[in-house]
């Protein structure tokens, strides 16, 4: 058998699983077949066990060699004869650790959630046992030169290691550890030896406890380390300093390297391109690097070979270079050529997915589908957000469409489930409340048939639970908390009259998976302590990130979806490197809440600049492969992005060697990208030119209609397309899914509230201080009843009490002139001679003494002055016309002595404005001709004719096609109907 002790390792670009087999066998060959069954191989993860196992089988018929994990080496019964407890105990019993802490100092964990800081004390915790480091690593910190912040935190970390690290047996990181170094103290005496060869295949030793391993294993007769993606082309003086270099792509070898030596090649394989590894490696170098790229530049190959292979595709947003990544994946199917789409975004694996579907392919993503975004994950998020908060109708109607709920039930089907759904949802956002409770269903139920008797009889009462634990704010036991969400999850998919176990909630593979982590959950929750409702979403939350869901469909088995960490493995044949922008790949460090960044550097742990090297080493591997796409996006959602540090230091290397033809390769490279970018520019293009729409004017048929509104009146001058849309096509915009305390909602309160006052008969007479404590009174009256937002409540009712004593007092000076003989009241005219009715609501109308009217109208913002009401905002002066017509039965035709506006806001001013008998009558009389032009069809339904500013924007813009046109296009007048 050949050597196979000490260190080896394998360059950026070959397929390390197949030249790793390929490696052993040689070394087996003059062995016995029985001989590769003595063999362990010790692997990083899953991934690489899978992969090797397929090459073994490519290999053909053999004895399989021993493949394990080598994060699951334990020091055996001898050293620590207990099992190790689950992690999520762990995590729990810090959790309790922290609620205490928080209970006695709440501003250390401000702003952070239990769960959340629990597992980051977690990954701590596992850190320093991994490392090999216990509470005097902590004691040693001069907590001196750091903030007090810091200090209280350091205080309390040193409590929770002496609690979670006194017992190593405890917890999986601390017996790796202890394994490891027992090996490297006993292997070296002769004792506990492995019974045959072991190898370590695929792993960088990038935690503490695995390089121990890994050298003790070196150091082995019979054992071997083999390293993936490592740089052959990297000059010795380089890695003598590469230990403090953390952000180094390579940087996790070079403690190896000082312990086992240079490592020598396990087999021939060479990479791709030898030239262009060397091109990666120089641009890689840890800075500085400058002086390195002037000295060593020159010296590189000529760099148009070198990336004859390589293509940089710069989309201007995200979605092109998802259609783009697709498009390229498309094409390797057509040509039956396995590829691989490397990505660290998520959203950007959604939208590449999402353009290959257009075509019907589906790709391999090794990653599947998060827990959390499955149907049961989100059933399960969805009930555990109703703790603690108020329900809304959004929240209602997303757990009744969800395709979970009352999936258990004989009584109710889904379509009938779904068909009464939606008649809930008119009628919520019609007619409210904001937040549904048992009693809204009484009126609606009554309206509907025995289906729906049924239906809202079982919801009357899952709201009442919900109304009941909306309330539940304060911290509860974690078992009852988690019993609670289960039960209420389990009814709510059992439905009426139905059983949870026949509903579809742990049915399919998501289902099982979810209930088995609430199980796990479950378990240990008494380990756990008492938490608040957000607490508890975020806790559930991120147990089910833990677990993913692979697809039962087969996937394209050309096209592969790979994370980073799996470039080792696939960074060969054809790679597309996605994402490569600074946050995207590298992705941002994660702050640590306990440790500061100088803190850890004393306690002697690694630096969060390691997973910057971690993720180089990928990028390394990755770009070396055969044939490789490298996107980027230059835009996001919010702003221009920056490019990749490696991607970067690639494109200034090359463009700085003109003489390596530097500038002209990188020209190239983007050339190549500019043809897929076009490509999926005309994909993205109609096939043929789609004239835009013109400046809509429709002439329906005679009459459009036969009533209009007053308040329609200044909306048919500025946009008669909507009146025309409103009143002709009688299509009205849905109030919103989640009502919110605004403008619209505050005026019409503020109406409510004068309103009732003036419904309440005050006396002229009255005292102001008592007409005033009335009028408070009706205030906090119509706020509890119309407002059920208790921000908006408290802050409403300031601003009124604020402008209380104007309002009273100009009242009582209003009551001293005349008496409102019109509150709300509606009142009608009819146009002689036409099939038209004017119909107002007046706020209110005053009889004076004189026998002569008032007109007032209550506004909440800026009144319109005089030009407003001359030109457009008609409806006061038409109201004035209506009450000389006798259109107001309280009043019969009655002279008028003037219009005037109350302003319910600001300062509560009263303001006057402009009035004659002459105005009136030339107001009424182009009020007659415009309606007499739009009945008559003479005049069409132009779109914003006359907006009052040009940022107006109108409910049924979107049918106008709005932008398609502007404002400065003419419009033409159309027949649409039947005009007989």
């Amino acid at each position: 058998m050949a050597e196979m002790r000490g260190l080896y390792a394998l360059p950026p670009g070959v397929d390390f699983a197949e030249c790793f087999v390929q490696g052993l066998l040689a070394r087996m060959a003059d062995q016995p077949p029985e001989a590769l069954a003595r063999v362990t191989i010790l692997t990083n993860a899953a991934p690489t066990r899978g992969a090797l196992s397929r090459a073994f089988d490519r290999a053909g018929p053999l004895l399989m060699p021993q493949i394990r994990s080598i994060t699951g080496i334990d020091p055996g019964p001898l050293l620590m004869p207990d099992p190790p407890e689950a992690p999520l105990a762990r995590r729990l019993q810090l959790a309790r650790l922290i609620a205490q802490m928080m209970a006695l100092r709440p501003d250390l964990g401000a702003g952070h959630s239990i769960p959340v800081l629990a597992q980051s004390l977690s990954q701590l915790m596992v850190e320093m046992q991994t490392e090999g480091r216990d509470i005097t690593a902590l004691e040693a910190i001069d907590t001196g030169d750091h903030a007090r912040h810091w200090q209280n935190a350091l205080a309390f970390l040193r409590i929770a290691a002496g609690f979670h690290l006194d017992e190593p047996w405890r917890d999986r990181p601390a017996r790796q550890r202890a394994a490891a170094e027992a090996a490297l103290r006993d292997w070296p005496q002769g004792v506990n030896l492995p019974q045959g060869p072991v190898i370590v295949a695929g792993s960088t030793g990038s935690h503490g406890a695995t390089r121990l391993y890994m050298q003790a294993v070196a150091a082995l007769p019979n054992g071997s380390v083999v390293l993936p993606g490592f740089d052959f082309d990297q000059p010795p003086l380089v890695w003598d300093g590469l230990e403090q270099a953390d952000d180094h792509p390579q940087a996790r070898f070079a403690p190896l390297i000082a312990a086992a030596g240079y490592p020598r090649r396990w087999s021939d394989a060479r990479p791709p391109s030898i030239d262009r590894n060397r091109l990666i490696s120089l641009a890689l170098r840890p800075a500085p690097v400058t002086d390195q790229w002037i000295a060593e530049g020159p010296g590189l190959p000529d760099l148009g070979p070198a990336t004859a292979a390589l293509t940089l595709i710069e989309a201007d947003q995200s979605g092109t270079e998802a259609e783009a990544i697709a498009l390229i994946m498309r094409d390797a199917a057509e040509r039956r050529e396995r590829i691989t789409l490397i990505a660290a975004d998520s959203g950007l694996i959604r939208r590449v997915t999402a353009a290959l579907d257009r075509w019907h392919i589906r790709p391999d993503d090794s990653a599947g589908r998060p827990l959390p975004l499955t149907a049961p994950g989100l059933f399960l998020r969805q009930v555990a957000a109703l703790f603690g908060q108020a329900l809304t109708i959004d929240r209602l109607l997303i757990l009744l469409k969800h395709p979970l709920t009352a999936t258990g039930s004989d009584l109710i089907g889904r379509n009938e489930m779904l068909r009464e759904t939606r008649e809930l949802e008119l009628e919520l956002r019609r007619n409210g409340p904001a937040f549904p409770d048992a009693d809204t269903l009484a009126d609606w139920a009554t309206k509907g048939d025995e289906t729906r008797k049924i239906w809202a009889e079982w919801l009357a009462a899952m709201l009442a639970r919900i109304t009941a634990i909306a309330r539940d704010r304060a911290p509860r036991p974690l078992p009852d908390r988690l019993s609670d969400m289960m039960d209420l999850a389990q009814a709510l998919a059992a439905g009426p009259g139905g059983n949870s176990e026949k509903s579809r909630l742990w049915q399919d593979k998501a289902g099982q998976m979810a209930r088995a982590v609430l199980d796990h959950l479950a378990e240990h929750a008494h380990l756990g302590p008492d938490i608040g409702p957000a607490d508890f979403s975020a806790l559930l939350v991120t147990e089910l990130q833990a677990k993913a869901l692979r697809e039962d469909v087969a996937g394209h088995p050309c096209l592969r979806i790979r994370g980073p960490r799996e470039a080792r493995l696939y960074g060969h044949g054809t790679v597309i490197l996605s994402g490569l922008n600074e946050g995207g790949w590298p992705q941002p460090l994660s702050p640590d809440p306990w440790l500061s960044r100088q803190m850890r550097a004393a306690a002697g742990l690694p630096l969060p600049e390691r997973q910057i090297g971690l993720a180089a080493h990928d990028f390394q591997q990755a770009i070396a492969a055969d044939r490789v796409f490298l996107t980027r996006a230059k835009r996001d959602a919010e702003a221009e992005t920056i490019p990749s540090r490696w991607l970067n230091r690639m494109l200034n290397l090359m463009g700085g060697l003109p003489d390596r033809g530097g500038p002209q390769a990188l020209a190239d490279m983007r050339a190549r990208g500019a043809d897929w970018l076009a490509m999926a520019q005309a994909l993205a293009r109609p096939p043929a030119a789609v004239a835009p729409a013109p400046r809509p004017s429709p002439l329906p048929p005679n009459p459009p209609f036969a009533e209009l509104p007053v308040t329609d009146v200044s909306l048919l001058i500025r946009d008669p397309y909507a009146v025309y849309a409103k009143r002709v096509l009688g299509l009205r915009p849905l109030p919103p899914l989640r009502p919110q305390p605004d403008a619209a909602l505050r005026g019409q309160t503020l109406h409510a509230i004068v309103e009732a006052l003036l419904k309440s008969r005050p006396h002229p007479d009255t005292p102001p201080e008592a007409l005033r404590a009335d009028f408070l009174r009706l205030t906090a009256l119509v706020l509890t009843d119309e407002v059920p937002w208790p921000a908006a409540r408290a802050f409403w009712a300031a601003r009124i009490a604020g402008i209380a004593d104007r309002i009273v007092a100009d009242e009582l000076a209003r009551l001293a002139e005349g008496a409102p003989m019109v509150i709300e009241n509606r009142g009608r005219v009819a146009l002689q001679g036409m099939d038209f009715t004017l119909t107002a609501k007046p706020d209110r109308i005053d009889l004076l003494k004189d026998g002569q009217v008032v007109v007032y109208d209550y506004k909440s913002g800026t009144p319109p002055t005089d030009a407003m009401i001359r030109h457009f905002d008609k409806q006061l002066m038409l109201e004035a016309a209506m009450a000389r017509r006798g259109g107001f039965d309280a009043l019969g035709p009655v002279d008028v002595a003037g219009l005037r506006y109350i302003q319910l806001g600001g300062e509560g001013r009263t303001f006057s404005r402009e009035h004659s008998d002459q105005i009136e009558g030339e107001t009424w009389d182009g009020f007659v001709r415009l309606i007499a032009a739009y009945l008559a069809g003479e005049a069409g339904f132009t779109s914003m004719r006359a907006p009052q500013k040009t940022s107006y924007a109108g409910d049924y813009d979107h049918l106008a096609r709005f932008g398609e046109w502007a404002l400065t296009d003419s419009a033409v007048p159309q027949k649409v109907g039947d005009h007989g």
